[in-house]
């Protein structure tokens, strides 16, 4: 079992450090909302101050944070960030959805720092992060990302190493365009059905039948179907990653993710950023 930090007790990092907990690796939770450690550290876990202290007592400093903004301050301020604490032999792994150039500046400011790095966005929400089965991007030296599988293990159904720093945020960001694509095409299809005075449940059966039927459509559409928007991957978020992924690919060579980018910002405008991101739906109904 490893000594492991975590940084960042929200929705998902709360998750998988609950996860790594109840695996018996010894862990050391962190967040900027102290009072956010509070379920970890009655389960078992301790607690930090700042990200340098969490990751000076640890083998591995784990990060799941918002942006990349808030990554960049988290392991790179002077005083307070994690980089700053981490231990000559340990390994930094950032698991934010953060952009690849942020990934990439996180690599290079671990070589000026001599310390080890790999990116490792994931692929999942809420239940996969409590179930242990996130998929992994994993960016950096082979070598390194090879020593992290051990670590990730209990929450990974597959570890995928991508390239170098910078690539696995960019897998992230193509996994999250198209699954967003895919909920503003369902956001579309079932108000279309409804106005159309067809029996829903009828039509998705039928149309689970054929080859446009995904893995994903049963939640997707389920949601929906039942005005289920309890937040799992919010609307908010999911916006930032069709932002970061338009500047990645440019807006005139992806108009698909251009035009649900849109909807998913008039779904925010409308008050519901914070709900999950099948709530989008909601527009088109009004």
């Amino acid at each position: 079992m490893a000594k492991i930090a975590f940084l960042g007790m929200g929705a998902m990092g709360s998750r998988m450090a609950r996860t790594l907990l109840d695996a018996g690796h010894d862990l050391i939770v962190w967040n900027r909302t102290p009072e956010r450690c509070a379920p970890l550290v009655e389960a078992g876990a301790t607690q930090a101050d700042t990200p340098r202290d969490a990751a000076a007592q640890a083998e591995f400093t784990i990060s799941m944070l918002r942006d990349t903004e808030v990554s960049r301050e988290v392991w790179c301020d002077p005083e307070t960030g994690a980089f700053a604490g981490l231990p000559e032999d340990a390994i930094a792994i950032e698991s934010s959805t953060i952009t690849p150039e942020g990934a990439a500046e996180l690599g290079s400011y671990a070589i000026a720092q001599q310390r080890r790095f790999v990116e490792a966005p994931v692929s999942g929400t809420l239940p996969q992060a409590e179930n242990g089965v996130l998929v992994y991007f994993l960016g950096g030296e082979a070598e390194t990302a090879g020593r992290v599988h051990d670590v990730l293990d209990p929450l990974a159904k597959a570890q995928h190493h991508v390239g170098t720093w910078g690539m696995g945020a960019r897998m992230k960001l193509a996994t999250n365009a198209m699954l967003g694509v895919q909920v503003a095409a369902w956001a579309e299809i079932i108000p279309m059905l409804e106005r159309g005075g067809m029996d829903v449940d009828l039509a998705l059966e039928a149309l689970s039948s054929t080859p446009i039927w995904t893995p994903n459509a049963p939640y997707i559409t389920g949601t929906m179907q039942r005005s289920d928007f309890t937040p799992q991957f919010p609307v908010d978020l999911i916006s930032k990653d069709f932002r970061y992924a338009i500047a990645e690919g440019g807006d005139a060579r992806m108009p698909m993710t251009e035009a649900a980018k849109r909807l998913f910002a008039r779904a925010s405008e409308a008050g519901h950023g914070a709900e999950n991101m099948t709530g989008v739906v909601q527009v088109n109904r009004d």
